[in-house]
């Protein structure tokens, strides 16, 4: 099978987080505006190569003021390092629609492995 890239359509896709704050309650989140691709040489996803980027600024938690802050130096200084970027070392398949994603994650020029859990739904044409 020839080599295969696909990019996920935003309209029907996520690129969320889930952080602990204050060591007691969950905060939720995700980046409005974010490019992924994946490449392929069969249909087997576990043999896949995934890179995504985010641009940090597009970041929503449903807060705009923790957004901003988030976006400040403090964190994530989105003016200096507008982008966040990961590409997959490995990829693990848990069940036919589960993987765990390893990879490099790169924020503010700093890049250190990540762990990501990702899920297929599988492949449907669009009405």
């Amino acid at each position: 099978m020839a080599k295969s890239t696909w990019a996920l359509d935003p309209t029907h896709s996520e690129v969320g987080f889930k952080v602990k704050h204050m060591m007691f309650t969950n905060i939720s989140g995700k980046f409005n505006n974010y490019d992924v691709s994946v490449s392929n040489e069969d249909d087997d996803f576990s043999t896949s190569s995934i890179e995504f980027s985010a641009d940090i600024n597009s970041i929503d938690t449903s807060n705009s003021d923790r957004d901003n802050h988030l976006k400040s130096a403090d964190f994530f200084d989105g003016e200096n390092f507008p982008k966040m970027t990961f590409k997959s070392t490995s990829i693990e398949k848990k069940s036919d629609n589960d993987f765990i994603v390893n990879g490099d994650l790169t924020i503010k020029d700093v890049t250190k492995p990540a762990v990501l859990k990702a899920e297929y739904s599988g492949l449907m044409k669009d009405p």
